[in-house]
């Protein structure tokens, strides 16, 4: 009898689960995307948070010393943490997250990016070459980048392969349902006019067919003078827009002008993860996303 209770309580027990990657994420939506497609066999860490502004991050040495430990990188890439990941790169000392390893991993990589410059000129902002970085703001995007990442997860671990391809095949069920509210959600918002603070928000507005008629910033990343936010003023009296929307990590200063001088509504929206309290992982982002942007066309 005692035999046969210990046997029982042995295999009522769960073996713990051992982290087998360190995955040192740029961004707050690949950090949790990790988490969502690795689970107990992954330890991520996000080198910035939801009010950052991912552009501009200085490459501290804690940084440096997390880098110097991972086994994976997972940034967005297309130029986006130009300014500070390279260093990071070269200071970890690290060959297995450097570009061309297994170990590096950039999202933009699997999406086909809009917005592409045809000249390049960097009097005329934060332009990015290679496209439109900002691919998180779509769930189109996300699932794209899902199966990529879980395909690399796959390899970089081996030994569990099994348990990340059942991760994804869970994941993309959940995300393809949810994707499909989202969009019968959001139909009245087609077609309706907005006015942006800072043009980074084309794959949202894409995927629900919105309509952007003016940018505050008409240098992307530089404040705009008066006469930028005047000329704007003047183009929405004769193309009226519903809303204006900016994103949790910017200074809202240009777009509270444009609010006090109209009947226009301000939308704040997370854009990442943690861009506020509601935002905490990658399904409650967009039912943030999609509830301002109706609450604010009513």
């Amino acid at each position: 009898m005692k035999i046969r209770i210990l046997l029982l309580l042995s295999l009522s027990i769960s073996s713990p689960v051992f982290a087998s990657i360190n995955i040192f994420a740029c961004e707050p939506e690949w950090a949790a995307l990790s988490e969502e497609l690795g689970g107990d066999y992954i330890k991520v860490f996000s080198a910035t948070s939801g009010l950052q502004d991912p552009h501009h991050i200085q490459a501290r040495p804690s940084l440096i010393a997390r880098i110097r430990q991972a086994d994976l990188l997972v940034c967005t890439g297309a130029e986006l943490e130009i300014g500070w990941l390279p260093l990071l790169q070269r200071k970890s000392g690290n060959a297995a997250i450097q570009k061309g390893a297994l170990g590096y991993f950039m999202a933009t990589d699997f999406i086909r990016l809009s917005e592409v410059p045809t000249t390049l000129d960097r009097s005329l902002g934060d332009i990015h070459a290679a496209g439109n970085p900002h691919i998180q703001t779509s769930p189109l995007n996300i699932l794209l980048v899902a199966k990529a990442l879980s395909q690399r997860l796959q390899k970089v671990d081996a030994e569990n392969a099994l348990v990340y391809q059942q991760r994804w095949e869970s994941f993309s069920q959940r995300w393809q349902t949810a994707i499909e509210k989202w969009q019968q959600q959001a139909i009245p918002l087609k077609g309706v006019a907005v006015v942006v603070q800072h043009d980074n928000w084309g794959y949202l507005f894409d995927w629900l067919k919105l309509k952007k008629i003016a940018a505050l910033e008409v240098k992307p990343g530089i404040p705009p003078t008066v006469e930028d936010l005047n000329k704007v003023l003047n183009q929405i009296k004769a193309t009226p827009a519903k809303m204006v929307v900016n994103a949790a990590y910017q200074s809202s200063r240009a777009t509270d002008w444009l609010v006090s001088k109209t009947a226009i509504t301000k939308v704040t929206l997370p854009f990442t993860i943690g861009g506020n309290e509601h935002s905490n992982d990658l399904f409650a982002l967009f039912d943030n996303t999609i509830q301002r942007l109706l609450d604010a066309n009513q």
